[in-house]
């Protein structure tokens, strides 16, 4: 697009956003609705270009230009996968609405009321590769949200987030005049000039959501004055403490990491306290179990120089020694960084150092060590004897997510309707002014009023 065409897309979001504002709960499920309606109708339309997309990718695969965990997040047309993606939207419609919620009220003075209402971010600019199902997804939230949204995705699924767009757009432009939602609530755009351009137009844009590798959500983060909502890494971590029930911690390592390896929530590094190394197997178990699984365990060598001496020499193949780097690397495979440490307080020192924020997991039965690490590892998600991969907006009971936010404001986590929401203040007065109150004049009540009192 030329640069004119960026801002007068932008303009139309904004102008889509404010129209947003007053549209009521069940305006938005009906245009959910007819989106899934739509979606289901079109789905041979949408495979088709999910199978072109998919056949330039495998080219590439075999080329080396393209990852085969991003090749995997492609593909939309195998499985149930689009059935849930319907099913994704009709959840989201079940979801309360997050907008027009009182957060906080007070009576200033006789007839002088304060509220603190949810209200929507306004436009969100999401950029992510990939995963063709996000369109659908972020779309979803941010209608229910009463956001405006502009996509960006990877090249690699450039077929099949058009058509998903086109389809969105085709069935709001269907509503009833009366639903208030325009077809302009939700655009796309195509190339990375018009992501340039969108970065510079914090007039009007006013979050950006960044989900995909680090050197994207870096490029974002340091390229645009707009708020950037997301996470860099997946960089998560299960510690086997010594106390843990070996059982439980061989399910949890392996599920963390094999579950789906190019998530950003899956396990790069397992930690394991010291006492498990010595004149016991029960750390065996947990690496034969993940060894079985057809993981590669990069360990330092005294988990090394352990695991050759008591795993099967039909595995000592995959038990190779780490580096440094390791330890700071996002493996998205069926690798593992594999270290010791000497108690919790070392496992939470190593995480915090290394880790990216986002989930880590402490397998343990004192509850008293998982509360030290729950409470003290710096990251979105703590989990005690689960694994790192529930961290997910549908699992949380979202619906979907728009990505997961590694931030310290706003939102933190899975990003779900709640993310997507801000707040404004609203006074009701009668003709009252600041200069009636202060020393030796009219003193502020602050009386709490009570949710039946409202009257906003």
């Amino acid at each position: 697009m030329t640069s004119n065409s960026i801002v007068d897309l932008a303009r139309a979001s904004r102008l889509a956003s404010v129209s947003m504002q007053s549209v009521t709960n069940e305006q938005k499920n009906e245009a959910l609705l007819r989106i899934k309606q739509v979606l289901a109708e079109r789905r041979d339309e949408i495979f088709k270009a999910n199978e072109e997309d998919k056949k330039i990718a495998e080219e590439q695969v075999k080329a080396g230009k393209l990852s085969a965990s991003l090749f995997k997040r492609l593909d939309i047309c195998n499985g149930d996968k689009f059935d849930t993606i319907l099913s994704g939207v009709s959840d989201i419609t079940n979801l309360p609405d997050p907008t027009k919620k009182v957060t906080y009220a007070t009576k200033l003075d006789q007839g002088l009321e304060l509220y603190r209402l949810t209200v929507p971010v306004g436009v969100l600019l999401t950029i992510f590769e990939a995963r063709p199902e996000v369109v659908v997804n972020i779309s979803s939230l941010a209608l229910k949200s009463g956001n405006a949204v502009i996509l960006k995705g990877g090249k690699e699924a450039t077929k099949t987030n058009a058509v998903l767009a086109k389809v969105i757009q085709d069935a709001l432009a269907s509503l009833p005049e009366s639903n208030g939602i325009p077809k302009e609530a939700v655009q796309i755009v195509e190339t990375r000039e018009d992501i340039s351009a969108l970065l510079d137009l914090d007039r009007y844009v006013d979050m950006v959501v960044p989900r995909g590798s680090n050197s994207l959500v870096r490029h974002i983060q340091n390229n645009t004055r707009i708020p950037v909502l997301g996470h860099a890494d997946g960089i998560c971590a299960v510690y086997v403490d010594k106390e843990a029930d070996i059982n439980k911690a061989a399910r949890i390592a392996v599920d963390s990491k094999t579950n789906y390896p190019a998530a950003c929530n899956s396990a790069e590094t397992l930690l394991v306290h010291e006492s498990l190394l010595e004149g016991t197997d029960k750390f065996t178990v947990v690496a034969t179990a993940l060894l079985n699984a057809n993981v590669t365990l990069k360990a330092e060598e005294n988990v090394r120089s352990f695991l050759l001496s008591t795993v099967a020499s039909e595995l000592h193949d995959k038990i190779v020694p780490a580096v440094p780097e390791d330890f700071d690397t996002e493996f998205l495979d069926h690798i593992i960084a594999v270290k010791s440490v000497k108690d919790v307080d070392e496992a939470v020192a190593h995480i915090n150092e290394h880790g990216s924020k986002h989930t880590d997991a402490i397998v343990t039965e004192n509850e008293a060590t998982a509360d030290i690490f729950t409470t003290r590892v710096d990251d979105a998600g703590s989990y005690w004897n689960a694994s790192t991969r529930f961290a997910d907006g549908f699992r949380y009971g979202f619906g979907a997510e728009v990505g997961v936010s590694t931030n310290k404001t706003h939102a933190r986590g899975p990003v779900g309707l709640e993310g997507l929401v801000i707040y404004k203040y609203k006074i009701k007065g009668n003709g009252h002014i600041a200069g009636e109150f202060g020393s030796g004049k009219k003193q502020f009540l602050h009386e709490t009023i009570a949710p039946e009192n409202y009257n906003v």
